[in-house]
């Protein structure tokens, strides 16, 4: 108030009014061109405290402040700064200057009582120093406790007494941070040596931050003159009447704007640091974090760019970035700011009491005192788990919403208005969040599945036919397996006809035998042999194949002539509306307000208050006075499904809402700490074991939505068995074909022939047996020869044309001679060794039969 009237003063006299002492934020409203404040603001302190504060995850202080201009103006930018971060402030303690021992002792009972031990004091020390002793006398100095005082008390924690110093052990201080250097050294030893001087008696004495500021001020003023060039201080007389007081008759400063000018480019390194002023404001530069232990000991720094730092120099802002601090009853483990209160008010939770649906919320009521003995459910679990995770104690006590009879005493959004009206401080039960509600009262976060459905009966609606051997595979699935079969049949008659008698015989005796091979491999019933290891590995690869084939269609078909095919009996609700058929919503419900905005006649809803009601209604029908659906919210629907396995479905469409969630009052500061709670029970193991508890007896029932027609098996499960399949019998032709060529190169390469005759020749020795196969040696001794046409003898078997030679698969003959005639193989020996005859093939196999153990003589040596 005096810095007030002085102010006032030097605006109207036009002279600068320089303070070193002044603190109070509410100067900085005054405006005053004229005022410069060469002290801190007290307000510039709270974002120190609250960094402290968030460090640390404390979510609830108390400040502890005297009533007076200095305790008061303070404040709200302190509860401004803590809302900021998220912190309550859930009592305000305030001390009159005056106050006995006995008052404080009793306001300090009071805290005592609570259960948050995180304090802020803002007070100077004639009063703090004894807050400080009975907090200590009384326990609230005990372990698990935190106070932190602002810079009225830390500035002059030297002035203290011993036994105040004894009693503030782990005390929190925050004060402007004044940096050492050699200047200041050299001015405390200077003013040290003129003080004891001028006071002799008095021995131990220290310079406080305000004498330091007096010092900088003086230093700012004399230089502001010295640059002003100002050597007389003149006033301008104002024309006042004869009676006006002295204030009226002040006059205006000749120098004053000169100086004002000068002072407001004031810029120097002062004692206290950078002396700076900013709209007539000094500066700060940097907080420093004290912790009182035997004296004051430096733990960090507090910084408006950097935040918390152990050192100036470090850019971290993390609590570990303090140095280790010493908490109250000597404790070096972070306290959690809050203990279990002895005599804090309860809150009155409501409760809803219905008799349905008792998995969610069950209210059981003593049949002889109509009192509540318990209060039990899915919902009241989840909150209590919740308050557990909650960084603060909170006390409550559930108060049911019911008659003394055990019914409900009203629809859930009247329970939800008693918040709005002050009967209850919550509500917990299955209440969903809904509009309209939150216009009055305050959600938290959801924590259960969101939504309302609409639940019919279902039915076994698949027709079963003679032709249902087809279903279990898609059309495309039928036509590859087809094509395959014709495949692998091909691939097998090529890989082994030239080398197996089962392969062998007419055409159409081959084309049958390949295509009986291949399908009966469908039911394993095959009985040619397969020779060729081609072929074996081709029928290996495909018999794995027919092997998954068989398998899965059994599978298929056993599902579709067992498993009931279950659909919806309804599917739109547009049909029941035009139907006019009842549906069913559970009383109470906001589901009701849903069902007349889609249409419904309100003749046409039926209420129901349990499962069992609901699971009656559908038995009786639409017709006898039932029901054909049933609108409600997902989690009750789940409930039904499950307790009636395989008779119900939810189907679409589903409405969405925001599921279940705690109601609070408006604005209240309990919603964002549970529902942050919320979130760290439903993503943990506990939301599960709280399910299990109380809905895992009905989860032995399948899901009735997931019982669905049994599709068929299409090409896309099996492609990859195909593609398996298809490239080991290409991979066997292309090796097959190669050596075949290979072996038989001779063939195409005779220029002396026409191609086609090469071509037609090939193919026939192609289609004939490969005599020089093991399996024929093994049989009957049957050898293949093949010489050079040019070198053979004349009696040698060559045919006369190329479309006249061939090697035929049954005959042991071939045609010699010019005009064709037939002759054995081993016909006439008087040959002419010199004949010329052409031979139109280099090349000429000559089939011998030759009799085991017996050699033959060759034509040259006949």
């Amino acid at each position: 108030m005096q810095t007030n009237f002085i102010i006032q003063l030097g605006n109207k006299s036009q002279v600068p009014i320089l303070s070193f002492s002044a603190t109070s934020p509410s100067l900085t409203s005054i405006r005053s061109p004229y005022f410069f404040r060469g002290s801190l603001n007290d307000s510039s302190q709270a974002g120190a405290i609250t960094a402290i504060i968030k460090a640390f995850g404390w979510r609830e202080v108390v400040p502890i402040y005297v009533d007076n201009q200095y305790g008061e103006e303070m404040i709200p930018s302190l509860t401004d700064a803590l809302q900021a971060i998220d912190t309550r402030v859930p009592y305000r303690s305030v001390i009159s200057p005056l106050a006995t021992d006995d008052q404080i002792e009793k306001e300090l009972y009071k805290l005592f009582t609570m259960q948050t031990r995180v304090f802020i004091l803002h007070m100077l020390p004639s009063l703090g120093s004894r807050i400080f002793e009975k907090a200590n006398e009384i326990g609230l100095m005990n372990k698990g406790c935190v106070w932190i005082m602002t810079d009225g008390m830390t500035n002059l924690l030297r002035t203290l007494e011993p036994s105040v110093i004894d009693s503030m052990q782990g005390v929190i201080g925050v004060g402007p941070h004044v940096p050492k250097t050699k200047a200041l050294e050299n001015f405390r030893v200077r003013w040290k040596r003129n003080f004891l001087q001028e006071n002799p008696s008095i021995v131990d004495v220290e310079l406080n931050i305000f004498g330091l500021l007096a010092y900088d001020a003086t230093r700012a003023l004399a230089e502001a003159v010295e640059k002003a060039g100002i050597t007389s201080f003149g006033f301008d007389k104002t024309n006042v009447s004869r009676n006006a007081t002295d204030l009226e008759a002040f006059g205006i400063s000749q120098n004053g704007p000169k100086l004002l000018q000068a002072l407001s480019s004031a810029r120097f390194k002062g004692l206290t640091g950078d002396y700076i002023f900013v709209d007539g404001q000094l500066q700060s530069s940097a907080f420093e974090i004290i912790n009182v232990n035997n004296g004051a000991r430096g733990v960090g720094f507090w910084t408006p760019e950097k935040g918390l730092t152990q050192k100036l120099s470090s850019n971290s802002t993390t609590k570990s970035k303090l140095k280790p601090i010493i908490w109250p009853g000597d404790s070096t483990s972070d306290p959690k700011g809050w203990e279990v209160p002895t005599n804090e008010k309860k809150l009155r939770i409501g409760v809803p009491v219905k008799k349905g649906f008792s998995d969610f919320v069950n209210v059981t009521i003593d049949p002889k005192t109509q009192e509540p003995t318990s209060v039990t459910g899915y919902c009241v679990d989840v909150f209590k788990a919740v308050i557990q995770e909650l960084p603060y104690a909170v006390a409550y006590d559930f108060v049911p919403y019911g008659q003394p009879d055990g019914s409900s005493s009203g629809s859930y959004n009247d329970l939800v208005y008693q918040v709005f009206l002050g009967e209850f401080d919550a509500v917990v039960g299955d209440i969903t969040i809904v509009f309209n509600r939150s216009n009055y009262v305050d959600f938290t976060l959801p924590y259960t599945e969101s939504g309302v459905s609409m639940i019919v009966p279902i039915k076994d609606s698949k027709k079963r036919n003679a032709w249902v051997f087809l279903q279990p595979l898609t059309w495309d699935l039928w036509v590859t397996c087809f094509c395959f079969f014709i495949f692998i049949g091909f691939v097998v008659w090529v890989l082994e006809h030239r080398v197996n008698e089962d392969f062998r015989g007419p055409a159409g005796q081959q084309v049958g035998t390949s295509f009986w091979f291949s399908f009966s491999t469908m039911v394993f019933s095959q009985r040619e042999r397969v020779i060729s290891n081609l072929a074996r590995i081709v029928v290996i690869v495909w018999c794995f194949v027919v092997l998954i084939l068989t398998q899965s269609y059994t599978a298929s078909l056993t599902s579709l002539l067992t498993v009931q095919q279950l659909q919806p009996t309804i599917t739109d609700v547009k049909m029941l509306i035009k139907r006019g058929d009842n549906v069913g919503y559970q009383k109470g419900s906001f589901v009701l307000g849903i069902l007349k905005q889609l249409g419904f006649d309100e003749r046409k809803l039926v209420v129901y208050n349990s499962p069992e009601d609901c699971h009656e209604l559908f038995q009786k029908g639409s017709v006898n006075g039932g029901i054909a659906a049933a609108f409600d919210e997902i989690p009750y629907m789940k409930l039904l499904i499950g307790q009636y396995c395989s008779k119900y479905a939810m189907i679409e469409p589903k409405f969405k809402t925001a599921g279940f969630g705690f109601v609070f009052p408006l604005h209240s500061p309990l919603v964002h700490d549970v529902s942050k709670a919320i979130l760290n029970v439903t993503e943990g193991d506990k939301m599960k074991e709280i399910e299990d508890a109380w809905f895992k007896k009905h989860s032995s029932c399948p899901d009735a939505s997931t019982v669905v027609s049994s599709r068929s098996l299409g090409l896309n499960s099996f492609w990859g068995l195909f593609l398996i399949a298809g490239v080991a019998a290409i991979l066997a032709l292309i090796i097959f074909m190669a050596v075949f060529i290979h072996q038989h190169w001779n063939v195409l390469k005779n220029s002396e022939s026409s191609f086609l005759s090469r071509i037609r020749f090939f193919l026939k020795i192609f289609v004939s047996r490969d005599l020089s196969a093991h399996i024929f040696k093994d049989k009957g001794g049957m050898q293949v020869h093949s010489m050079d046409a040019t070198e053979a003898s004349p009696g040698s078997c060559y045919p006369a044309s190329p479309s006249s030679y061939s090697q035929h698969a049954d005959s042991h003959f071939c045609f010699c001679g010019e005009q064709g005639t037939p002759r054995t193989e081993y016909g006439n020996s008087n040959h002419n060794p010199n004949s010329q005859a052409q031979a139109p093939l280099e090349i000429v196999s000559a089939v011998e039969l030759t009799i085991p153990d017996q050699e033959i003589a060759t034509p040259s040596s006949s």
